[in-house]
């Protein structure tokens, strides 16, 4: 039976356990707080993110690393992405030398502006042939539910990808594979920015005229930057892109949307992170992925909106009348 360990006990880790256990693999949950693991191994649910979901018996539980990480020929990081490299640092030398390491997390590392694969490729000095990326619009509530839904397992060895697509595939959880690992992870960590500027729309009050234009502008300049970084364009008119795009921007599940709506609402930031409960980690990325564009010379102007309202104090009604001023030109400019 293939072992897998996913680090994480988090709405997405632990949903991603059950598909794998679904699959048929022997899964090891690692998480950091104990109640939440004795819980797992006695009534086989997570009672802090799916109380309602029972797991399957082949995922159990432990605090220590060393443990889930045993014999695992996948090893799944599913933590915030900003809290990467710290963990992965103390995590490196119990890993499997052969296991493929696979990347949950959607988002870019500040001060650095590194996608999740690169951190972990230095920290765990591993080639890019061992660094998987699963992304996709998977909403964890809805997996746990067990809704149909689709993904990509990308990875620069497309026999590893292969690999991670038949240790994930259920009958409800279809994952397609690729090789364009920079596509899929700018996919995912540019939406979690887009969302929150359609939420701030949302929680403005805005239509749904405001909300398309966002979401097809926002996928206009995650191409942009994707093309500049060395993405395939097609990357982002699929699952990784569009799909996960649509999602994270019209669902109520989603963090992302839900933060933008509170500050779109007149709630500051701190208050907005107050009532947040999960890691929207497009809060965090968005200056990573503005960095990003200044670096290649690429124009975002949503990217640099949500900024100017999350970290610079901008009220929402004074950057939509700056962004909505900007200079006409082409739309395939």
């Amino acid at each position: 039976m293939t072992k897998a360990a996913v680090f994480g006990t988090g709405s997405w880790g632990t949903a991603f356990a059950m598909v794998l256990a679904d699959a048929g693999c022997e899964v090891s949950l690692w998480g950091r707080r104990a109640e939440v693991v004795e819980a797992v191994n006695a009534t086989h649910r997570n009672p802090v993110y799916h109380p309602g979901t029972e797991l399957p018996a082949g995922v159990t539980a432990t605090t220590d690393p060393a443990e889930a990480a045993r014999d695992a020929e996948f090893t799944v990081l599913s933590v915030p992405s900003q809290t990467l490299r710290g963990n992965l640092e103390s995590w490196a030398g119990l890993l499997h030398p052969d296991t493929l390491l696979v990347s949950l997390m959607k988002g870019v590392e500040l001060g650095t502006a590194k996608r999740m694969s690169e951190v972990v490729e230095e920290v765990g000095k591993v080639p890019a042939e061992r660094v998987a990326v699963l992304t996709g619009p998977n909403l964890a509530r809805e997996i746990a539910a067990r809704q149909p839904a689709a993904a990509v397992a990308a990875c620069a060895d497309e026999a590893a990808a292969r690999a991670l697509q038949a240790a994930c595939h259920t009958a409800y959880f279809r994952p397609y594979t690729s090789t364009d690992v920079v596509g899929c992870e700018l996919g995912g960590a540019v939406k979690n920015v887009i969302a929150l500027a359609v939420g701030i729309a949302d929680g403005m009050g805005l239509g749904d005229n405001s909300k398309a234009s966002l979401i097809t502008r926002g996928l206009a300049e995650t191409t942009r930057l994707g093309l500049a970084m060395g993405a395939q364009e097609q990357t982002f008119a699929g699952l990784a892109g569009m799909g996960d795009l649509v999602a994270t921007c019209s669902s109520p599940l989603s963090r992302n949307h839900t933060f933008g709506t509170n500050l779109g609402r007149g709630m500051t930031l701190q208050e907005t992170i107050a009532v947040t409960r999960q890691t929207a980690e497009g809060v965090k990325s968005c200056q990573s992925v503005l960095d990003l564009a200044r670096r290649y010379g690429v124009e975002m102007p949503i990217t640099e909106t949500v900024v100017g309202i999350v970290h610079e104090g901008t009220a929402p009604h004074v950057a939509l009348k700056e962004l909505m001023s900007r200079s006409a030109k082409p739309e395939r400019a």
